[in-house]
């Protein structure tokens, strides 16, 4: 790095300031990068090992443990609106190696993270070389908050971080294709362009902002745009080919998501995610996030921060338009994708009441992060209308930035780091292996782990699909027990919402010989739901039966010889009952019981 003299300093400040080594060679630049992102992953590990598996991270878990990994079922279901076949098999890999354990996850995802900031520092040295003006775009990505809501839960973080990879790869690939004409860019660029579409569909935005990489580069050093665009034609030509194969697949399997409607309020929304998220995030805010649970956190700014927010990226615009050549055009390119980062969400949340804590949650920002990190290398590298460079101020600025995101980031994973998840799972796993006596019957998870309204994947039996065996669930239990909210496996009993009344037969109630089956009448109907049937019972020998609701989907349970109750779990409702037995040998006498919902035996 070349000196500049200090224009307009009295003799003895220039004295002392060049005694600052401004010059730094290329291996310090390195080792400062290298120091930044340490400190960038012990500060990220912390926040990951604060928090657990969040809500459709269970639904990712229990769809792979319920399907073969390679099956077509598997990868190319739409999930909530997203394909995304890599972060299924990545999800899958976790569960396999450690199942519903949280601390392989942090381990993947911290190095997930250690991909992308290594993918942005190749960036930012293929655009400004390794000169210390990489360290300020460097500091900005690795510490800024935008990235950290969805670097923490899992199921964001399998879409966001491969795609944050990709942005920096291929963008730098495409710089690297114009300025040399090697090839082998071209093929580089496109494999991490398919691999990150496999990821998170969003990864389309990856080759048209390479392009624009490119072109800017070009616009900014003086160079002939015509030449850039031209020069990278072989990654245009790939990556559209990637693009074209992937959106024929795409197509052929996406789901609307269920519920989505036009919002009722778009200025309110982006109110919300301008000054309530973005803005503030990039200048290391918002300080203050707000939750409840079991929504995740989201930005809480104080008004004086999103007001000097505003400021500062007036300034910063004003300013680097003043002291900088041809960079109007990079900060107009940079509005636009924050247009396009921002607007879907917008469009497409479902909800007036709870869009703007959405989009105040940030996570749909994170791929942000690099477009600005690129915009601030290209303003970087662009030429000087100015010569004195006020280094200290820099250094200064840098500085109250990090410790201004470092703090965000502290508070944040305070907020993040309450989880009833983490409760009951560690709970139902330490209880399991002391309940494989009988199986349990499925119910519903709490709440506050996963909503009723992801039924069925909001069931015991699929939540804890990883962890259990064959026999640890079931539809039938000679023994009727239940998960409370904090994990523990404990006795139950069935509510008498309904009753089988008593039976004709004296010293038998209800008589069932045989496949032909009997019904028993209940005491009042039942909506539709699931229930829990206390079904009592004399049997002359060891065998099954099928109970259902008249009509409806049958269960089958194991029964034995003599005077037993067998507890079973009902999809249905009506006022009549269905027992039949599978052995034409059989002979079972039904008595009155209860139908209802399970509750804590007291």
């Amino acid at each position: 790095m070349t000196s500049v003299p200090l224009l307009d300093s009295p003799p003895h400040s220039r004295d002392l300031l060049r005694a600052v080594p401004w010059r730094m060679s290329g291996r310090s630049v390195l080792l400062v990068a290298a120091a930044l992102i340490a400190a960038q992953l012990l500060l990220r590990g912390w926040v990951a090992a604060s928090g657990f598996f969040y809500w459709d991270d269970f639904l990712l878990i229990g769809r792979v443990s319920s399907q073969p990994v390679l099956s077509a079922e598997l990868l190319f279901t739409s999930h909530d609106g997203h394909v995304m076949p890599l972060a299924l098999v990545l999800t899958w890999l976790v569960t396999a190696v450690a199942p519903l354990d949280w601390t392989v996850a942090v381990v993947v995802l911290v190095a997930l993270q250690v991909l992308a900031s290594l993918a942005v520092l190749r960036l930012l040295v293929v655009l400004l070389g390794v000169r210390a003006r990489i360290l300020g775009p460097l500091a900005f990505y690795l510490f800024v908050p935008l990235t950290v809501p969805a670097f923490a839960w899992w199921a964001a973080a399998v879409n966001a971080l491969p795609l944050q990879i990709a942005l920096a790869w291929v963008s730098a690939d495409a710089v690297r294709l114009v300025r040399t004409g090697r090839r082998g860019y071209a093929v580089s660029g496109a494999v991490v362009f398919a691999v990150a579409l496999l990821f998170f569909e969003k990864a389309v935005v990856v080759l048209p902002v390479a392009f624009v990489v490119t072109v800017l580069a070009a616009h900014v050093s003086g160079g002939s745009v015509r030449d850039a665009a031209r020069r990278g034609a072989a990654l245009w030509t790939s990556g559209g080919a990637v693009l074209l194969a992937w959106s024929a697949c795409f197509l052929l399997v996406i789901q609307r998501p269920r519920g989505l409607s036009a919002p009722e309020h778009p200025g309110s929304l982006w109110s919300s995610a301008l000054s309530d998220g973005l803005v503030p995030a990039l200048f290391g805010g918002p300080w203050r996030w707000e939750r409840w649970q079991p929504a995740t956190p989201w930005a809480d700014a104080p008004g004086v921060l999103v007001a000097l927010s505003w400021i500062l990226l007036i300034l910063f615009a004003v300013w680097a338009i003043h002291a900088r050549g041809r960079v109007a055009a990079v900060g107009l390119c940079t509005v636009a994708y924050a247009v396009v980062t921002i607007a879907p969400v917008v469009l497409l949340r479902d909800g007036p009441s709870t869009a703007g804590i959405l989009l105040q949650s940030i996570r749909y920002f994170a791929d942000f992060a690099v477009v600005a990190t690129i915009a601030l290398a290209l303003i970087g590298s662009a030429p000087r209308r100015r010569r004195p460079r006020r280094q200290l101020a820099g250094i200064a600025a840098i500085i109250a930035f990090v410790a201004s995101s470092v703090f965000s980031t502290i508070t944040f994973t305070r907020s993040w780091e309450p989880s009833p998840a983490r409760t009951y799972v560690s709970g139902v796993r330490a209880a399991l292996p002391g309940a494989a006596d009988a199986p349990l019957l499925p119910q519903e998870v709490p709440w506050n782990v996963l909503n009723p309204l992801a039924f069925p994947e909001n069931m015991t039996d699929r939540v804890f699909a990883p962890i259990s065996t064959p026999g640890t669930f079931a539809r039938s239990t000679p023994r009727l027990r239940m998960i409370t909210d904090e994990g523990a496996i404990v006795d139950a009993q069935v509510w008498w919402n309904r009753a089988i009344v008593e039976g004709p037969e004296p010293r038998c109630g209800y008589r069932v010989h045989g496949a032909t089956g009997t019904n028993l009448p209940l005491d009042g109907p039942m909506q539709i739901r699931d229930w829990t049937a206390q079904v009592n019972y004399h049997a002359e020998r060891d065998g099954r039966i099928a109970v259902s609701f008249e009509g409806e989907t049958e269960t089958i349970a194991d029964v034995r010889a003599g005077l037993n109750t067998v507890y079973v779990r009902l999809l249905g409702g009506g006022d009549t009952l269905r027992i039949r037995s599978l052995d034409e040998r059989q002979s079972l006498c039904i008595g009155a019981g209860p139908v209802g919902v399970t509750a804590h035996a007291r």
